[in-house]
């Protein structure tokens, strides 16, 4: 996501080193890059202009440190304007869920058809059911939740919300066709207050478009519930109309707050930075994949770093800390450092433990650019597609082979790669490259932290995945 964007800031950027002062001169060309940056990011027209009159209010007469040259300096006023335009205005408790009320907490789900609605009730309600919900720097308690469908004109939308609810561990609360929404509603309702259940998302019916008996019915429900959240779900690819959609939607019903589905695959990001402008209301979650642990918790200063290609390491930190085996991270720590050999069946594990941190793509947008680009110049895909390539190749092997990579000869290679289904040059490509690694955690356990770092220079053959085995154990 905003590949687009950053590239043409850092561009922008860049017609600023060696000047010793932004002044309106040096700044001029400057910032009309970043106005043409983000309307081709599809950002509407007055947040373009508001956005670029403020950077030029801030930025005219700041004297550079000595430290800094004149686009590093900018990049500190390009930030905060970014995050204030996303909400970083709003206060940091803004993009936070709303859950201080006496259960159930009802969370009414809004937008049109196909925005991803039912998936994003199954993501929201996994992230309270596994308590990986993290806001104000602490877990949220695991919740007892209930989802239920009120979208009477779609039964294939109700199935699906039934199976994602069996998915991520929520319980789901039955609805048919020939009832009406609000029996539904209000039959969902009672049964979380007779079962103390803690939270109740409720999934609306969507349109095509915006029509007014849509806008009728989801005022209706919002008036007979009385929902303390009521989220607003928007599809990133709409770009334009995403923000028009929004901003339909946030007259018609009092919104708390906005979801912005599909960012993985909107390169623009126009709408990242609008919706919040045009509605007033913060952005709470953002859907970055499609698999159901794709929701994070928005972050208006976090997501400004990533836009100028600083990396997001404070949620990448929190992604390894819901998903990491902490004891494993420590076993492994401990027999590198008590010289215990490291081996096949090692380097499977962490391997493992890597690809439960999630989708490689998220993670690499995390990283900051010069670090993502020395990871491997690839898609995340691909990255994924070679994680599992290497996994095969390991489990192909049996667990004496793994700790005994020495015996590993041409014959045992032919059947390791049948196994897997590559060429034997790839099974000798990975045990090259483990060598390598092997090299590099003996000078980690002598303390020698430069040569080290020249070893992990012989790594660059592990772009994808296993680029991101050696920063796991930091």
């Amino acid at each position: 996501m905003f590949d687009n964007l950053t590239n043409r800031l850092s561009r922008a950027m860049k017609t600023l080193r060696g000047e010793a002062r932004l002044t309106e001169a040096n700044t001029q060309e400057m910032l009309r890059e970043v106005r043409m940056a983000l309307l081709e990011a599809d950002v509407s027209l007055p947040v373009v202009r508001e956005f670029v009159a403020k950077v030029k209010e801030s930025a005219l007469g700041t004297d550079v440190a000595g430290s800094l040259n004149p686009g590093q300096a900018l990049v500190g006023v390009v930030h905060k304007e970014l995050t204030a335009v996303m909400g970083g205005d709003l206060g940091a408790d803004a993009s936070e869920l709303d859950l201080t009320t006496t259960p159930p907490a009802i969370i009414l789900m809004a937008g049109l058809q196909g925005a991803g609605k039912t998936t994003t009730t199954g993501k929201l309600a996994r992230l309270l059911v596994t308590g990986e919900l993290i806001q104000n720097g602490r877990k949220i308690p695991k919740k007892k939740v209930l989802v239920v469908s009120v979208d009477v004109y779609r039964p294939a939308a109700i199935e699906q919300l039934r199976t994602v609810a069996g998915q991520v561990g929520a319980d789901f609360f039955p609805s048919a066709a020939d009832q009406k929404p609000r029996d539904i509603a209000l039959a969902a309702v009672d049964h979380a207050r007779k079962h103390h259940y803690e939270v109740l998302i409720v999934d609306t019916a969507g349109r095509l478009g915006v029509d007014e008996a849509m806008m009728q019915e989801i005022s209706m429900l919002h008036g007979l519930i009385k929902p303390i959240e009521t989220l607003f779900v928007v599809d990133a690819m709409q770009g334009q109309d995403a923000v028009n959609v929004a901003k339909a939607f946030g007259e018609a019903l009092p919104l708390t707050g906005v979801v912005l589905t599909k960012l993985d695959g909107d390169a623009r990001g126009g709408a990242a930075l609008s919706v919040r402008h045009i509605t007033g209301k913060p952005l709470k979650f953002i859907g970055t994949s499609e698999k159901l642990d794709g929701l994070e918790v928005f972050h208006p200063e976090r997501m400004a770093q990533r836009v100028l290609g600083m990396g997001d390491i404070v949620s990448l930190v929190e992604q390894a800390q819901r998903n990491i085996d902490i004891a494993e991270a420590q076993k492994l720590a401990s027999k590198i450092k008590t010289g215990d050999r490291f081996d096949l069946n090692d380097f499977r594990e962490q391997l493992q433990q890597v690809k439960k941190m999630g989708d490689m793509s998220s993670l690499m947008e995390k990283l900051p650019a010069q670090f993502a680009q020395a990871a491997g110049q690839i898609q995340g895909g691909q990255a994924e597609k070679q994680l599992r390539r290497t996994e095969g190749i390991l489990n192909s092997m049996t667990p004496l082979e793994r700790s005994k990579p020495e015996l590993l000869k041409a014959t045992r290679k032919r059947r390791i790669a049948a196994g897997a289904g590559v060429p034997v040059q790839e099974v000798n490509k990975l045990l090259k490259q483990f060598e390598q690694m092997q090299g590099m955690m003996k000078q980690f356990k002598k303390g020698g932290m430069g040569k080290m770092m020249r070893a992990m220079g012989g790594l660059r053959g592990l772009k994808s995945g296993m680029g991101a085995f050696g920063n796991f154990k930091k």
